[in-house]
């Protein structure tokens, strides 16, 4: 139904608690990292902002992360879905730390949610307060920036941003043109908290509405 919740699964998680220094390298992690916590989920921007998160409540970066081609509901493997994200940290216990965090943000806190009736369009429109280490230097912000992450379908997403940005003083920092390598678009957006729970509510609203009248120009 519209505006129910679409939450992410976690599939697979594992700690490398003294990884090989060519793999370290490979990764390009800090001086003194030397462990590493991977995991791979099936909903890839939940789980991006799941990343960012854990830089704000474990000593841990973003060490890598990337989407699955075409999605989790092509995924190539069982565990593979549609996201793998690896944190690096000094000691295993910071990376335990780091994904246990992410664990909670998966479940409990942010989410999809469904456009129409049946489910078939689902949309991310997560107000984040103040941003981590890792969204923050994706976005060129200093750290602790409030943001709205919108994401959508290609067409709705690009519509959909036209009012967010109108919706209130916000500037667009990043835009993720369609198609994303799941076939999505949207892009993050930062400015006065305020102001980008405005946007993320803009963006629902005219997703919903490209969803419900996809006959009409406007």
């Amino acid at each position: 139904m519209r505006g129910d919740p679409v939450r992410a699964n976690i599939l697979n998680m594992k700690i490398l608690p003294n990884c090989d220094p060519a793999l370290l390298a490979r990764l390009e992690v800090p001086e003194g990292h030397r462990a590493l916590g991977m995991i791979t989920t099936d909903i890839d921007d939940v789980s991006y902002a799941a990343l960012d998160e854990a830089t704000k409540k474990a000593d841990v970066q973003v060490a890598y992360a990337r989407s699955m081609y075409a999605g989790s509901s092509n995924a190539s493997t069982r565990f593979a879905g549609e996201f793998i994200g690896i944190l690096s940290g000094p000691d295993p216990s910071d990376i335990r730390s780091g994904l246990d965090a992410m664990t909670d943000y998966i479940l409990n806190d942010s989410c999809f949610y469904s456009a129409n009736d049946d489910d078939s369009v689902v949309y991310f429109n997560q107000t984040i307060s103040r941003t981590g280490s890792y969204l923050s230097k994706m976005a060129g912000v200093p750290e602790g920036t409030a943001m709205s992450y919108l994401i959508a379908p290609p067409l709705e997403a690009v519509y959909a941003m036209d009012f967010a940005l109108k919706a209130a003083e916000v500037e667009l920092r990043v835009f993720y043109g369609p198609p994303t390598e799941t076939n999505f678009a949207g892009g993050l957006l930062t400015g006065e908290q305020a102001a980008c729970r405005a946007a993320c509510i803009a963006f629902a609203e005219a997703v919903e509405y490209a969803a419900a009248h996809p006959d009409r120009f406007t």
